[in-house]
């Protein structure tokens, strides 16, 4: 029975497995999945998720609980040898092991891709995971808290600047759902009012959004700066030593939050190690099929899909002629691949990756979306409804989509839940604040001298010294 190794849980990897237990007969092939974590995160929440619109846990999928056939191994993959067909696997706990396999599928997505920044690795934070919106969310909250109590003055609007770098997609939804969450905020702290929160979104380009038109994303400007927004456009960040930002324009002022959204690259812990093809901007080399290698040379049993990978766009869009590193493409990829491999093994030809983007839809806060196909622009409440609509349909598993549905009318008629767990960073902080310790021992006293004892008086009476005998 062969075996298939696949590199990465996320969207491609997660829906490549999901559909493999689907397709594949019984005993056709064992799966293995490797992943660090134990779930699939959808992106496409996290927003939502960094202004509590949606419950953290309803933007993952569990790998256990939804892959019933498939072995899911959570530890990293270190190498992949395919001349040898062997992958280096790494536990968090244990020592690592080499993984057979017979056929090796890359799935093992994207990180966010940062440039040599002064002070962006030390104070930034990216959106490419949970835990990422979580820690946002918290922290947003948590400065709230923290402002309240001090006057005006310039600590109090550093910890209610808040700045994200990047105009993308990623960027503009951050962004504004951050805007309309401070809003929201505002009437629970009397203390504070509109005009001391600040909002800035940085972009070295000269607009924002390029999956929609020029006039959409005019109109998404126009909208951010009604609701007291800030967005620099053709500007670089220079510098965020210690939070204080330093743009190419001269601007220079101080913030508590840097949200990065600037790009993404190939998850470098894969691509720079193994003898697979890799491609000069870094991504595993894949042809339209989903098997690694171009048109004139294939690499057997050896496939590929999602962000990290370089994807031939066969409508003639993406980038470079590649398709774009999205959700919507890495799912269907990942579906795509799943029926191209049971294809292959049963002698049929794999089919060609064919998709014509059929629009770009984006939350731009509570009520406000907007929706962009070809020339047709849908913007506000009815392009929020067509968002929501969209991802929570699009949400793996029906499962996923009650819970998510379900959190959504409730906030309807409850609000969103303003609690900060920012505290639970550090779990054991106040266990250990008052835990009662072992006392430290007490070193012995030292011992006493010997009191020196007085010798007894000489009796004036003397006593007869023994006879001296001398024995033969």
């Amino acid at each position: 029975m062969p075996k298939i190794l696949i590199v990465g849980g996320g969207y491609a990897g997660f829906y490549t497995a999901w559909k493999l237990e689907k397709w594949l007969r019984n005993g056709e092939a064992e799966v293995t999945m490797v992943d660090p974590l134990p779930y699939m995160t959808y992106q496409p929440f996290l927003p939502e998720v960094a202004v509590g619109s949606i419950e953290p846990r309803h933007a993952v999928v569990a790998h256990r609980r939804h892959l019933k056939k498939t072995n899911v191994v959570t530890a990293k993959v270190t190498y992949i040898d395919h001349a040898n067909k062997t992958a280096t696997i790494e536990p968090p706990v244990g020592e690592p092991w080499q993984q057979e396999y017979d056929i090796v599928v890359v799935t093992a997505g994207a990180v966010s891709r940062t440039f040599p920044i002064p002070g962006v690795a030390d104070q930034a934070i990216g959106l490419k995971n949970i835990e990422e919106a979580i820690a946002i969310r918290d922290r947003v909250l948590t400065n709230f808290d923290k402002a309240a109590n001090l006057p005006a003055g310039p600590e109090r609007d550093r910890l209610l600047t808040f700045v994200v770098v990047g105009g993308g997609f990623a960027g503009i939804e951050i962004f504004a759902e951050l805007r309309s969450f401070a809003s929201a905020l505002l009437k629970f702290y009397p203390q504070l009012t509109f005009d001391d929160t600040h909002f800035h979104l940085i972009e070295a380009m000269g607009r924002i959004m390029p999956e929609v038109s020029l006039p959409t994303s005019h109109w998404v400007i126009k909208n951010l700066a009604q609701r007291g927004a800030e967005i620099h456009l053709d500007t670089q960040l220079s510098s965020a030593v210690d939070g204080v930002i330093e743009l190419s324009t001269g601007e220079k002022f101080e913030t508590d939050l840097i949200v990065w959204t600037a790009g993404v690259m190939a998850n470098p812990s894969i691509v720079r190690h193994t003898d697979l093809p890799i491609e000069e901007r870094g991504r595993l080399q894949v042809r339209a099929d989903l098997r690694v290698g171009t048109e004139e040379d294939i690499v057997k049993d050896a496939w590929g899909a999602g962000d990290i990978c370089a994807v031939p766009d066969l409508t003639g869009g993406g980038v470079g002629g590649f398709t774009v590193p999205n959700a919507q493409h890495a799912v269907r990829q990942g579906k795509l691949l799943a029926k191209n491999l049971v294809a292959d093994m049963r002698g049929e030809l794999p089919r060609q990756y064919f998709h014509k983007n059929l629009g770009a839809v984006a939350g731009l806060g509570l009520g406000i979306g907007v929706f962009q196909a070809g020339k047709i622009a849908v913007k506000g409440f009815i392009a929020w409804l067509m968002h929501r609509g969209y991802h929570g349909l699009a949400m793996p598993s029906w499962e996923r989509k009650i819970r998510v549905f379900w959190g959504w009318i409730n906030n309807f008629f409850l609000g969103r839940d303003l609690v900060s767990l920012a505290a639970a960073q550090h779990p054991r902080a106040a266990f250990e604040e008052f835990a009662a310790r072992p006392r430290p021992a007490v070193e012995a006293a030292p011992a006493p001298a010997p009191k020196a004892v007085k010798a007894p008086a000489r009796s004036r009476t003397k006593t007869a010294e023994p006879a001296e005998v001398t024995v033969k």
